[in-house]
């Protein structure tokens, strides 16, 4: 019985060589700020003569996306696409935020009240 032949693995079978050259020879980023649910807004357009991933990165940024959503589309490891997430931070072309998490404090609503809801919806 034969295996099934799979297809190259976006980012893991990608030449070293462009890897490299992509984040110019750099292999971390001086930056905690980012991890792989971190939120990221393109906070302009890209320019003429900009690297060709830094410019797709800021054109599907125009609202939230996530950086392993980023890593996904562009195809590349998610330690290269935090390298040039750290680029474009530190030029300000985007803004990078983590997702807002309810305060400890704040109360859930009442068994009561879902169920209701969940009915409701059913009923649709």
């Amino acid at each position: 019985m034969s295996t099934p032949a799979r297809g190259p693995r976006p980012g893991r079978d990608d030449s070293p060589d462009r890897l490299y050259t992509v984040t110019g020879g750099r292999s971390r980023t001086h930056s905690d700020a980012f991890d792989l649910v971190t939120l990221v807004v393109a906070e302009c357009d890209p320019t003429p003569g900009m690297q060709s991933e830094h410019a797709a990165i800021l054109r599907m940024c125009d609202y939230p996306i996530a950086v392993v959503e980023i890593a996904a589309e562009l195809a590349l490891p998610v330690g290269i696409t935090r390298i040039l997430l750290a680029d474009l931070l530190d030029t300000g072309r985007i803004s990078a935020r983590h997702p807002r998490r309810a305060p400890e404090s704040a109360e859930l609503p009442e068994p009561e009240l879902l169920e209701q809801v969940l009915v409701g919806l059913r009923n649709l």
